[in-house]
């Protein structure tokens, strides 16, 4: 993946949250970002 490709794809994962708060709030962001937070831990301990 080229860096152009990954800037693209950033911008495009924040404006869509942007747009999703701004549209249905952002209690499930708070939500999702646990569950994020949980796999990491996860993936962790098969580390």
């Amino acid at each position: 993946m080229t860096n152009r490709i990954a800037i693209w794809i950033a911008l495009l994962i924040l404006a869509a949250l942007a747009a999703d708060s701004l549209i249905w709030g952002s209690q499930h962001l708070v939500f999702l970002g646990r569950k994020f937070f949980a796999l990491l831990d996860w993936m962790a301990f098969w580390r």
